[in-house]
């Protein structure tokens, strides 16, 4: 699919919070033509306080600084307007071009009109355009700036300057061609440099986005996949769960103690299998399960590493440094996210796994340490990419996968590295914002 220089993702849902026009591609690109506006005011002022009152040459006054005055004006007003609008269109781009044309035809009709050197910094525009504006709009302005030379050397000039080529260098038409020449190539080097680097980032920006759309969609495809089995999981896990139940009244196995332990057992992790099955339909919306909760963030700490001991039979050293008083929005992702990190951790090191949670800031930090041989160079390299395990099994890797996933979707990260005295450690950091109620939070 064909792309514009300065396309731009649109945001798509209600209540996002709008973004600064400063922020985006095109309203930096604007900002570069401002500052270049700038730059020919300045230069364009200088030029003609030097030709009036250095050369002797005799330049309407009035009418260039009035000119001048308006392109400060258009500068000085135009943030103003794109403020209001928060964002900035091809058009406005368009039509600052199209401005900065206009003031350059002006100044040139009152100094000297073909005859005038400078008049070569049409060129800095065409290029320009060509730079930042669609296809249409970039023969249009070339349509413009060559109707407007043709209209230069048709119109007399009210000031009529002499040009002697056979002089060479003590021409003053020469002069004012190599000045000219100078300040157009310098002005693209540095000018057309910020504008690369703004297409650059924007096209990286771009690219993430893509990236993170094609992770969301595979979130999607999984989520389907999980909601599936979980449904065809229930039938069975429950008929067995009546059975094993059922097992445990009959006399063969009641006069066996241990045959009997075996078939407890063997139900305990039947229903464990079918709370996962439930926890998954409920995180589905099928049925609704528990919907997030008001909790404070201390206690849903300590009850999510309780949790996961139950769960995963196994001791987890906790080390909470929260204070009371911190209400959060509890949420199954969450608590998914972080029994996944710990899962992991478990897998390395069985008993050794601690948990550390604190507030640095305004962001909640999870620290979960192991004791195993920790993570190999390519791994963190990737870490979180989908089905990319140091475990070497087909299909593994999800569980980082989504915990980046569900860490990035609130506005947090998990970054990973080797401990120095062994073993590895995964930082899991959140805004506290995103997990208060109406996103502010009570420090």
């Amino acid at each position: 699919m064909a792309t514009t220089p300065n396309a731009e993702p649109r945001p798509v849902r209600a209540g996002v919070r709008r973004v600064d026009w400063r922020n985006t591609a095109r309203g930096k690109n604007m900002q570069q033509l401002q500052q270049l506006r700038w730059i020919a005011i300045g230069g364009q002022l200088l030029a003609i306080v030097v030709v009036h009152f250095g050369m002797g040459i005799h330049l309407p006054l009035a009418p260039m600084l009035l000119v001048l005055a308006g392109l400060c004006l258009f500068n000085l007003a135009g943030p103003l307007y794109w403020q209001r609008l928060h964002h900035v269109r091809q058009r406005h781009l368009l039509l600052a071009l199209l401005v900065d044309v206009a003031a350059l035809t002006a100044l040139l009709h009152l100094a000297g009109g073909i005859a005038n050197p400078f008049v070569f910094l049409y060129l800095l525009q065409v290029v320009l355009a060509a730079v930042l504006l669609r296809p249409r709009a970039r023969w249009l302005l070339v349509a413009v700036t060559s109707g407007c030379l043709l209209w230069l050397a048709l119109i007399p000039s009210p000031v009529r300057l002499p040009a002697n080529l056979d002089a060479g260098l003590g021409d003053r038409y020469v002069q004012g061609l190599l000045l000219c020449f100078v300040l157009v190539a310098a002005l693209l080097v540095v000018f057309m440099g910020r504008i690369g680097e703004i297409l650059r980032a924007r096209d990286a920006r771009l690219a993430a986005l893509r990236q993170r759309a094609i992770e969301e969609e595979h979130i999607v495809r999984m989520g389907l996949l999980a909601t599936g089995a979980a449904h065809e999981l229930g039938t069975p896990l429950a008929t067995m769960a009546v059975i094993l139940g059922d097992w445990q009244h009959l006399p063969h196995f009641t006069s066996d103690p241990e045959l009997l332990n075996d078939v407890v057992e063997m139900q305990a992790q039947v229903l464990r299998c079918k709370a996962i099955v439930r926890g998954i339909l409920q995180s589905a919306g099928e049925p609704r399960g528990e919907a997030p909760h008001a909790a404070d963030l201390r206690d849903f700490i300590e009850e999510l590493a309780q949790q996961w001991r139950q769960r995963a039979m196994d001791a987890l050293a906790l080390d909470n440094r929260l204070q009371p008083g911190i209400a959060i929005i509890a949420d199954t992702g969450l608590q998914q996210m972080l029994f996944n990190v710990l899962d992991n951790a478990q897998e390395a090191s069985p008993g050794q796994v601690a948990l550390e949670a604190r507030l640095q800031g305004g962001t909640l930090v999870l620290v979960v340490d192991d004791a195993g041989p920790g993570f190999d160079t390519d791994m963190l390299e990737h870490l979180g990419t989908p089905y990319h395990s140091s475990k070497g099994a087909p299909g593994r890797g999800l569980g980082l996968f989504l915990s980046v996933n569900v860490a990035r979707t609130l506005g947090g990260s998990i970054r990973a590295h080797n401990r120095t005295g062994g073993g590895a450690r995964v930082v899991v950091e959140i805004p506290l914002q995103a997990l208060t109620p109406y996103g502010s939070a009570s420090q």
